[in-house]
């Protein structure tokens, strides 16, 4: 079968833009053939674009297919496991049809969401970071960076529906502080270009906070700091701020030193889930969206294959809410 597909051109050193994608026509051959029918982005895929890849995954390398988490539909199978029209789950990535074993594939439920593309989302970080990591429960007051992004906007009802007190967002823009509070639930929200953090989480938070869910660092990061009580647990989960851009535009790594002195936990953790966690959310997930208890915050952009690049670009500069897909047409 042959299919399109978009290759990393080159490994990532500054600012990532088109020329770091290149469009391929390329065989595909297996067991079974999967129509690539929803594309899940994340800004984590980056890190492993990056030539200096910090996650404990092998990069990407130049010449391969982006290789990130799809839906699709079987089309033709040679084995007992899978049928032809079953919905699946692989990391199959930027490319239209995509062929191997049965093995290679996670048979899904069609009627367990009211989308394909709810299966894509970034739920099982934000529920590991924030159940396991950090054990949000009872009485917590939470602040969420990034919480208008595929992770936050998840971490931040999750903390909700475990009995957090008061749970805080910080975003990029007005209208996606409004976002947070009048749809997502959260309790409070501000434009982190307004003012510094600290002070907006003094003026929230007026006794501290008890967990910090990070996914970008930097100021942010500092400002969490400052405004911590002591023994707050900080899940380290991403830190875009020290990604982004090319060494004298990006912030350094969390200072460790100063968080030991006022007593705060630092709790990174990996994306890599085992297949555990993986139900876990999807248990939680579906019961909380039964009980009307949840929103799931997610932008479709209907597109080809080669819309992919740049649709991953625009997700890196804050163009979207919630969780980004990509439906192919």
């Amino acid at each position: 079968m042959i299919t399109r597909e978009i290759q990393l051109t080159v490994q990532i050193t500054g600012t990532p833009t088109l020329d770091h994608f290149t469009a391929a026509t390329t065989e595909v051959d297996g067991e079974v053939l999967v129509r690539t029918d929803q594309i899940g982005l994340a800004a984590t895929y980056l890190e492993l674009m990056r030539a200096d890849c910090t996650i404990p995954v092998p990069a990407w390398q130049p010449g391969q297919r982006v290789g990130v988490a799809a839906v699709g539909t079987v089309v033709r199978s040679d084995s007992p496991d899978l049928e032809v029209g079953d919905l699946v789950q692989s990391m199959s990535g930027w490319s239209e049809y995509s062929a191997g074993s049965a093995g290679s594939y996670v048979k899904l439920d069609r009627e367990l969401f009211a989308d394909p593309g709810y299966h894509l989302g970034q739920g099982p970080t934000a529920y590991y970071g924030m159940a396991e990591v950090a054990a949000v429960g009872e009485g917590d007051v939470v602040f969420v960076s990034g919480a208008a992004g595929g992770v936050g906007s998840l971490a931040g009802q999750i903390a909700k529906c475990r009995g957090a007190a008061l749970v805080i967002g910080s975003a990029g823009s007005p209208a996606k502080v409004d976002y947070l509070v009048n749809e997502l639930g959260y309790d409070a929200a501000f434009d982190y270009h307004d003012g510094s953090t600290a002070d907006r989480l003094r003026e929230l938070a007026p006794e501290g906070i008890s967990v910090f869910f990070d996914v970008v660092g930097g100021e942010q990061y500092q400002g969490a700091l400052q405004a911590a009580r002591p023994g707050a647990r900080f899940a380290l989960c991403g830190s875009l701020s020290s990604q982004l851009g090319d060494a004298a535009q990006r912030f350094p790594q969390p200072d460790r030193a100063a968080a030991e002195a006022r007593g705060v936990e630092l709790l990174p953790f990996s994306c890599y889930h085992t297949p555990d966690q993986i139900t876990a959310w999807r248990e939680h997930f579906s019961r909380w969206l039964y009980q009307g208890r949840f929103v799931y915050p997610q932008t479709v952009i209907e597109g080809g294959i080669e819309d992919l690049p740049q649709a991953f670009l625009s997700l890196l500069e804050g163009s979207y809410r919630g969780n980004v897909s990509v439906r192919l047409s």
